[in-house]
């Protein structure tokens, strides 16, 4: 793939040291190393390699990638191993998607205590979907859920949601057959946002009363209890948005909606039009207006888009992506197994181990010009500079 005219790291790298002296003290220590590894993403500074072919005189450079988790650059390789990891996983059933959003007013509690809320986020939402689909009224099934956090709207504003990919069925309680949910539905999203609503503001006030919810700016008055459920008040009255979109047509349409949403980022590289000393401007898709017109060019003051970008920068440590129910890490395997005997399938077989030689320092792709395998001829340090001469590449070591 052609590298992008303009990337994310070019910004960086040409604007990131001006940002970081006007806004000093006020970046955190994660942004701020979100920013360097961004900025040393596949060049020498991380160091790398240079492969040639053994077939024809073809040589180029690799430089090695950051991996942080925020570069655009780097969620390609990752998103493709988590899915290989995942594909086995999938039953031969329907999915559906649901989204849970936070009010625009409640997100603001969520910017001051990022890691507080975003966890409570995801359990309500969570809990939500398990002990409706749990009632015999509704489905009256154990259920297994996939989900997301992204905390970005198209605009680069903070706007916290989770996307969850739900199978649509679950085990019995005494786990003995497959409840299929009605074909094209799985529960009324009006019954799921009234209880989420009920569980995350019920979440926020145990979260106040043990005292892990910061308060600043306007919001400052909130730190008393009587003024928080003041507060919250009008929002237990309010519909919050949950979304339930039309089931996928199959494993293969789910495996490509969590190939782009799973390891996506705030802004992809793709989405960025040009750049100078003043502004950034970037394509935005504005939900607000018919859907023929959505796709627009937003301009932004150059340190108000690396702000931007930054506040999508995640706690460390945070798993933004989390799995529940018949789907929890600790069980999965042996629930998988379960429902394809349920549904009378077939076990996925594991790969076959085929013994073949080994090659030293070969590489899996092979060479861009004839085809042949490629091999390492030299690796550098990070700081240092390739012996071999040879015409740099951007691609991933």
């Amino acid at each position: 793939m052609p590298r992008p005219k303009l990337e994310i790291a070019d910004i960086f790298r040409v604007h990131g040291s001006a940002w970081r002296q006007a806004n000093a003290g006020h970046g955190s220590l994660s942004q701020l190393m979100v920013m360097s590894a961004i900025d040393a993403c596949r060049t020498e500074a991380l160091g790398g390699h240079v492969a040639a072919c053994d077939k024809c005189s073809h040589q180029h450079i690799a430089y090695n990638s950051c991996k942080n988790r925020h570069c655009p650059k780097c969620q390609g390789p990752a998103a493709r191993d988590w899915m290989a990891a995942r594909a086995q996983d999938l039953l031969p059933v329907e999915y559906f998607h649901v989204v849970f959003t936070l009010p625009a007013q409640i997100a603001q509690i969520a910017f001051w205590n990022k890691k507080t809320v975003y966890d409570l986020l995801f359990r309500a939402s969570a809990e939500t979907v398990m002990t409706i689909a749990a009632d015999p009224k509704r489905l009256g099934a154990k259920v297994g859920i996939t989900a997301v956090l992204h905390t970005w709207g198209s605009a680069l504003t903070h706007h916290p949601h989770i996307h969850m990919i739900v199978p649509g069925g679950g085990l019995s309680p005494d786990g003995t057959r497959w409840v299929v949910c009605k074909p094209g539905f799985f529960v009324h999203v009006q019954v799921l946002s009234r209880l989420f609503r009920c569980l995350f503001i019920e979440g926020l006030h145990a979260l106040h009363r043990s005292e892990e919810l910061a308060f600043f700016g306007d919001l400052a008055e909130l730190a008393d209890i009587t003024a928080l459920s003041a507060w919250l008040a009008p929002f237990r009255k309010t519909e919050w948005v949950v979304y339930a979109k039309p089931p996928f047509g199959g494993p293969e349409a789910v495996l490509a909606y969590l190939s782009r949403y799973n390891h996506r980022v705030a802004i992809s590289n793709s989405r960025l039009v040009s750049a100078d000393a003043r502004t950034i401007a970037f394509r935005w898709k504005d939900y607000r207006t018919r859907k023929g017109d959505r796709q627009k060019i937003m301009r932004l003051a150059t340190d108000e888009f690396i702000r931007r970008f930054l506040i999508h920068v995640l706690p460390d440590g945070f798993h933004r992506i989390r799995h529940y129910g018949l789907l929890a890490s600790a069980t999965r395997k042996a629930s998988i197994a379960k429902i394809r005997s349920l549904l009378g399938e077939a076990q996925a077989e594991p790969a076959p181990q085929v013994a073949a030689e080994v090659i030293p320092h070969t590489l899996r792709e092979p060479c861009p010009c004839c085809g042949g395998p490629m091999r390492i001829i030299e690796i550098f340090r990070r700081g240092h500079k390739p012996q071999s001469r040879a015409p740099p590449r951007e691609q991933a070591a």
